[in-house]
């Protein structure tokens, strides 16, 4: 049975209870903040010049990682900006020879394209007239080589004249060149020499449909066909797309996306240090853990006026296909050769409050001191140590930025 305790009691209970609780959790504070390595034992307040020194307790060491400074290969880098474009000399565009109306087109933007795969046919008048030659000038060789024949005999018993033997000469060797000249017609419309052979053959013209084939493997990067426009040698149709983007040049854009371009804007102050040839890393937002390869095929002839820049063109690989024309992209241009040089891990500098560049060497294993050094290039991991560290010397690679904290709040505890 528990008692009935007046409100007067009660309230002194739950104070005690409290007071106890207090008491209990200060203690466990003060027991799990004595094993963090950021709390040292010693902290020399340093004088004007002093270095800065801080001892730690042997629970402290083991929660730092101390390291022997070693070395590090950089290289000289320049960064630039730019877009993804195709290779343009990789970059077909597809028209017809002669005049004619489309009938079907067959692949779409994006397809893949095998060399010798159909992309579009056309009713040609033209197809037609060029095979109707083509037969009349295969009968007429049949005939001169007829009357050469009989001229021949005849001539052999007298009875005809050297001179029209000749004459059949002639016109034998000049029905000869029309009929070549008729298959060259045909064969321009991308007729095989066996359809040409039918049609002589058969004496009979073929369909007037002309095929046009791709004659290069790659994607198809734009259309401008549909059945029904009216094409001219030479020319694509009014781009029927409403959208924003330039139309094609011709009926079919053909690309070749093993590699891409990238025209990049390098500031004027490194113009000086780009090379036709040189190595270039290339990055897109879209794929940014992704590294592409690649090397300046070209560079401009002039600084731009106004943005103060020079143009540079690079031959990026992309056997992939991952790069599309109009990305965003950057370039890392590698413009001189790798050296190796003094070098710590990016964990061991500190950046203080007041801009310096700071390290804590360590004299042993319990005695550590912040030392200032200046740093040159950041890569890989890496800081390069111009000043303020040798090779050898043992520092501090992890927990660094810690000691530093801590070091601030030993001299100003009020903070």
């Amino acid at each position: 049975m528990v008692p009935n305790i007046k409100s007067p009691a009660r309230y002194a209970l739950y104070a005690v209870l409290v007071i106890a609780a207090l008491y209990a959790g200060t203690k466990i504070y003060s027991a799990l903040t004595a094993k963090k390595p950021e709390q040292c034992e010693h902290a020399a307040a340093p004088t004007a010049g002093a270095a800065v020194t801080l001892d730690l307790s042997a629970e402290q060491v083991a929660f730092v990682k101390i390291e022997k400074v070693g070395t590090a290969t950089f290289v000289e880098l320049r960064q630039a900006f730019g877009n993804i474009d195709y290779n343009q000399n990789l970059l077909v565009q597809v028209f017809t020879s002669c005049a004619g109306r489309i009938i079907e087109a067959y692949p779409n933007v994006g397809d893949k394209i095998e060399n010798g795969d159909k992309l579009f046919t056309i009713d040609s008048p033209d197809l037609l007239a060029a095979e109707s030659n083509l037969i009349a000038a295969a009968g007429v060789l049949k005939l001169q080589n007829v009357t050469l024949l009989r001229q021949q005999k005849m001539k052999s018993f007298g009875g005809a004249s050297q001179q029209a033997v000749d004459q059949s000469t002639s016109d034998q060797q000049t029905a000869e060149g029309a009929l070549r000249s008729a298959r060259d017609a045909v064969r321009i419309f991308g007729k095989t020499e066996e359809e040409v052979e039918e049609i002589i053959r058969k004496r009979m013209a073929d369909d007037q449909t002309l095929i046009i084939k791709s004659l290069v493997e790659g994607c198809v990067a734009a259309r401008n066909a549909a059945p029904g426009l009216f094409l001219q040698p030479g020319t694509a149709p009014p781009s029927s797309s409403s959208t924003s983007a330039p139309p094609p040049l011709g009926v079919y854009t053909i690309a070749d996306l093993e590699t891409m371009w990238m025209f990049a804007n390098v500031v004027e102050t490194d113009a000086p240090l780009m090379r036709v040839g040189q190595i270039v890393s290339a990055h897109v937002p879209a794929y940014p853990d992704r590294e592409f390869e690649g090397r300046i095929t070209a560079l401009g002839q002039h600084i731009d006026p106004n943005g103060r820049w020079l143009s540079v063109r690079t031959e990026v690989k992309d056997p992939e296909h991952l790069l599309r024309a109009g990305m965003l992209g950057n370039f890392t241009v590698f413009v001189g050769q790798p050296h190796k040089a003094t070098a710590v891990p990016y964990n061991a500098v500190v950046r203080e409050g007041d801009g310096t560049m700071t390290v804590w060497t360590a004299e042993d294993n319990e005695h550590i001191v912040r030392r200032d050094v200046r740093i040159g290039k950041a890569q890989k991991g890496f800081d390069e140590i111009l000043e303020g560290l040798r090779q050898g010397e043992s520092i501090v690679t992890d927990n660094a930025v810690f000691l530093s904290n801590q070091y601030a709040i030993v001299q100003n505890p009020t903070d």
